[in-house]
């Protein structure tokens, strides 16, 4: 703590010799002076890191110091000295933007823990951080080979997403490398369990079986709309608990979460399947066995999903619910622009839906523009950029008049999404999928200790464009590459963000109900 220099004004600084041999005791530079025309010109011509300044001066009072020390150094902290606690008084320190206020007499003690508060915070809190995170390492790591079934990976996630996010800001590079191998580890042992488990689900359900995408609406969305007058489901394609977690705090004037709960993405993570199956509560297999028509394979032509809000209506329907719905998808911002101009159908709605795609358009556009990649070069950056989006976004505006409206509020995803930095060469013809997580074809050629393949596509009740189709999945942060041009590839999409394979940032997706105030 040693370099810290403080500014102590008062008339009576004389009479604080003690307080001033105490901070310079504990390593603190404490310069002094009695007045505030002095402590003006001190502030212009050298920088403090915290200032105390006495409120009742002859002259110049503290609080017409205050602005004027503002005006020189608005990020330098004050902490404001008083006799008075009249609360008009009070009330101008602090919409001065004071850091913090002491009333007189002050001791020692009082004015470090202020010191400390308003200097050291950050420090303290991360070094206190970092040691919690190294005390749990060891029970967090052993958690892995005692999970059993999908609730115990969702705390997993969820305890390392929140070490993610409190040591986002750490100075100790090294614990935060510590974190990433153990999450490297944990999508590695979540990578078997999902191998062990995951078909076994669709055959072999009890009570620990997590609900998959075309169960969602039946078992968690559907309950909440019936239990509440008016209801918005608010589906952010490539959401993640983390991005969850970053833009909760922008939400907290406004809603109350009444349930912070998970859902397993079917396979593959990726909006042609999973988002297809959340609203025709259909898995794939039985959309296009019962509606051809109206279901695509990867190797067709087309949009593979133009069908949604027909797929809901039918689901209603056939669940004998007579919701009046709306349904919305906002793809282009001009798209949320309109529907902000025209929210009386959301509000006429006892249940309305709104699809929004911001999260996916910007994994896609982190890939093809370096702008884009600068600004978000890790997770903790786009959660960052997400965070920055969402304070400025249409969808924050719809929440603000959701709940004044009253509205109960859903925010979920279809799938999550995970940055890949490990290519790992498969084969395939031209009838093979593009995405880079997963594959399906006919004539894949692929090392089957490094996918997990699905050769018999009905086990996973997936649809089969032909009778040999295979599906294959990348684990962890792996990426597909062909043998040819692999080099430009690797290039190109080495530490991009996508979807469609295993891990727990794609399968473990948040379900977060939402009261207004």
């Amino acid at each position: 703590m040693n370099g810290v220099k403080i500014l102590w004004v008062d008339d009576e600084i004389d009479l604080l010799k003690p307080h001033l041999l105490f901070l310079q005791g504990k390593g603190y530079e404490v310069e002094t002076c009695n007045n505030g025309y002095d402590a003006i010109d001190l502030v212009a011509s050298r920088p403090f890191d915290l200032i105390i300044l006495d409120e009742m001066m002859p002259g110049l009072t503290g609080l017409e110091t205050l602005p004027r020390i503002k005006e020189l150094r608005p990020t330098t902290p004050v902490i404001m000295v008083t006799k008075s606690e009249e609360e008009n008084i009070m009330d101008k320190a602090v919409g001065s933007k004071i850091a913090d206020y002491l009333i007189k007499p002050v001791n020692p003690n009082q004015v470090l823990l202020s010191i400390k508060k308003n200097v050291h915070s950050h420090q303290l809190v991360t070094e206190q951080s970092t040691a919690d995170y190294r005390s749990e390492f060891g029970r967090i790591a052993s958690s892995f080979t005692e999970a059993r079934n999908f609730a115990d990976w969702v705390n997993i996630y969820k305890k390392l997403v929140g070490w993610e996010v409190e040591l986002t800001e750490s100075d100790d590079a090294s614990i935060r490398e510590i974190l990433a191998f153990q999450r490297n580890e944990a999508n590695n042992e979540f990578a078997k369990f999902i191998r062990a488990h995951y078909l076994d689900w669709f055959t072999d359900r009890d009570d620990q079986t997590p609900v998959l995408s075309h169960n969602l609406m039946r078992s968690k969305i559907f309950p909440v709309v019936d239990n509440h007058r008016k209801t918005t489901l608010l589906l952010i394609d490539n959401f993640r608990y983390d991005q969850w977690r970053v833009i909760h705090p922008v939400l907290h004037n406004l809603f109350e979460v009444d349930r912070e709960d998970f859902y397993c993405s079917i396979l593959p993570t990726a909006t042609q399947y999973a988002r297809n199956a959340i609203f025709a509560g259909l898995t794939p297999m039985a959309i296009d066995k019962l509606m051809p028509d109206l279901w695509l394979n990867d190797n067709e032509e087309g949009g593979k999903n133009q069908h949604e809000e027909e797929f809901l209506r039918r689901q209603i329907q056939s669940l004998g619910k007579g919701y009046k719905l709306s349904f919305d998808k906002i793809i282009k911002s001009d798209s949320g622009k309109k529907l902000l101009d025209n929210m009386d159908r959301v509000y006429n709605a006892d249940f309305s839906v709104i699809v929004y795609n911001f999260l996916d358009i910007l994994s896609h556009a982190r890939t093809e523009t370096q702008i884009i990649r600068d600004l978000a070069e890790d997770e903790a950056a786009f959660r960052s950029l997400t965070r920055s989006w969402f304070e400025h976004s249409d969808i924050y505006q719809m929440m603000k008049l959701l709940a004044e409206r009253g509205h109960t509020v859903i925010v979920t995803s279809d799938h999550g999404t995970i940055r890949v930095d490990h290519p790992v060469k498969v084969q395939g013809d031209r009838e093979t999928s593009t995405n880079l997580r997963y594959k399906t074809g006919r004539n894949l050629g692929f090392n089957a200790k490094e996918v997990f393949a699905i050769t018999k596509p009905e086990q996973a009740h997936l649809p089969k464009s032909n009778l040999t189709s295979t599906y294959i999945f990348a684990y962890n942060r792996d990426f597909f590459v062909y043998p040819t041009n692999t080099n430009q590839f690797v290039r190109y999409y080495n530490n991009t963000f996508q979807h469609g394979g295993i891990s727990m940032e794609e399968m473990i997706v948040p379900f977060i109900v939402l009261s207004p105030k």
